[in-house]
């Protein structure tokens, strides 16, 4: 059974992560290189699992050294975005590295977060963006960074644990319209993120 939250008692004490760090990121490559999918030249998307999770919650008590007192926080952060077992929830990122073309782009995307949509066997499921990092400004403009919830019927998960039809991940904006689709690989990979149906 996939794993859909971390708990307290699955958290490595630092000075044992220390130890292992390099060796763990190491070997969560390959996982995360199958979960990274581009769409146009600038947005990807990190479709996150429990192992992304739990390492990315090491990775910042790590970084900040908060201690116990930082670790509820980032339980907080992180777990939701785990998948429960009809969904899949990924990280997107606009990745753009001059200042001026990033704000000119993010300026131009007012809205984006209601045109991601994921395409299962002709089925259009459309992203749900968290509210408090993904949705667009007063002044139109949005996060480079936005957290994006996938919830997949009985029918639809069947279909993409099936490998019945095509997968594809869309960005269907005026100012940034881009597709892409999904592999064998990728596919698999995320299937794991699925209860049986």
């Amino acid at each position: 059974m996939t794993r859909k939250e971390i708990l307290l008692k699955d958290v490595m004490p630092m000075s044992e992560f220390g130890k292992t760090r390099a060796e763990l990121r190491r070997k969560l490559i390959p996982t995360k290189r199958r979960r990274r999918i581009g769409v146009g030249p600038w947005a990807t998307f990190y479709f996150e699992s429990y192992e992304t999770m739990w390492f990315q919650v090491h990775e910042m008590l790590w970084i900040e050294g908060g201690g116990d007192a930082q670790l509820p926080g980032e339980l907080a952060a992180y777990n939701p975005l785990i998948p429960k077992g009809r969904e899949l929830v990924a990280t997107l990122m606009f990745e753009v590295e001059d200042p001026g073309e990033r704000t000119r782009l993010l300026t131009s995307l007012g809205g984006v977060e209601k045109t991601i949509i994921l395409t299962v066997a002709g089925q259009r499921i459309f992203g749900l963006v968290e509210e408090e990092v993904g949705q667009t400004r007063s002044d139109r403009k949005v996060s480079s960074v936005q957290f994006v919830h996938f919830p997949f019927t009985d029918d639809q998960a069947t279909s993409f644990l099936n490998g019945f039809g095509s997968v594809t991940l869309q960005i269907d904006h005026p100012g940034y319209a881009h597709v892409s689709k999904l592999d064998k690989e990728v596919r698999n990979e995320l299937a794991r993120d699925f209860e049986a149906v």
